[in-house]
């Protein structure tokens, strides 16, 4: 079968079980099969396949139909111009969160300590450590497999700066950092069941379920973190887009100071910081 008609194959076959990105998804997909470029479907597009490849896309379309995420297929996601591998232990990295990173970078001087709360695949502190200089960062996550994949991540993207530890939170964090930056678990418990399938379906409830009215890993940590910044730290926080009141007056009555707020790319609230005295 030629290139572009293995493509048209795949497009066909994510519309029919109603792919929203049916087209790019089958490119993707088939770019890292073959290993090709988004230029190989106008330049080779009559260019044979050959068959294991055939076949191996095939079943890589087979897994998409189920809605099983195109990232857990192909077993990376870029963010902030990083690879980055995920899995199914891990939540897959998105664009909102990179407002995080940029608004932390900000604030982020050289040298300085970092600690990562509920890591998951480390691609927020790696992030961080890889646009800094000299600065050391430890990543927290409850999930034991998460933690093994940021180390992976890490080792990878040659970061040697990091630790990761398995943590309830702050119960087995020591020393003070100058940082702190966490996107926590928020969605209310409620809201799950109505997730679209390939979040519900495949990605860490843990890493998902904020508990409630989603709050409830904002009020510990908040309530935790004083203990670990040295003066003049910063929290920063990437909160769901209806959250922002709540989240900054929980930080003001915990006695944060500068607490601001800053919307995504789409105009909604996505990151909620401020510092302690």
């Amino acid at each position: 079968m030629k290139y572009k008609e293995l493509y048209n194959f795949g497009t066909s076959a994510l519309k029919e079980v109603g792919i929203a990105e049916a087209d790019l998804d089958a490119r993707l997909l088939l770019e890292f099969i073959c290993h090709t470029s988004r230029h190989d479907l106008l330049v080779h597009g009559e260019k044979e396949v050959a068959e294991e490849c055939k076949e191996a896309y095939i079943n890589c379309i087979e897994r998409r139909k189920t809605r099983e995420p195109l990232q857990h297929i192909t077993g990376e996601q870029e963010f902030m111009g990083l690879t980055f591998e995920v899995n199914p232990h891990v939540l897959i990295p998105r664009q909102d969160t990179e407002v995080l990173v940029e608004e932390a970078m900000i604030h982020l001087h050289d040298g300085m300590h970092v600690l990562d709360m509920c890591t998951g695949s480390g691609c927020i502190l790696l992030s961080l450590l890889h646009y800094s200089n000299d600065c050391v960062g430890l990543g927290v996550d409850i999930s034991q497999e998460a933690v093994e994949t940021a180390r992976r991540n890490a080792e990878k993207l040659q970061i040697n700066d990091s630790a990761f530890i398995i943590s309830d939170l702050f119960a087995s964090v020591e020393g003070q950092f100058d940082l702190i930056v966490s996107n926590p678990p928020y969605i209310p418990t409620e809201v799950i069941p109505g997730l679209m399938e390939e979040v519900r379906k495949y990605e860490p409830i843990g890493a998902l379920d904020g508990k409630g009215n989603g709050l409830f890993f904002y009020d510990r940590i908040i309530q935790e973190a004083p203990k670990h910044l040295n003066g003049g730290g910063y929290l920063f926080f990437e909160i769901g887009h209806d959250q922002a009141s709540a989240v900054m007056q929980r930080m003001e009555n915990a006695g944060y100071l500068g607490v601001t707020v800053v919307k995504d790319f789409a105009g909604l609230d996505r990151v909620v910081y401020g510092y302690i005295s």
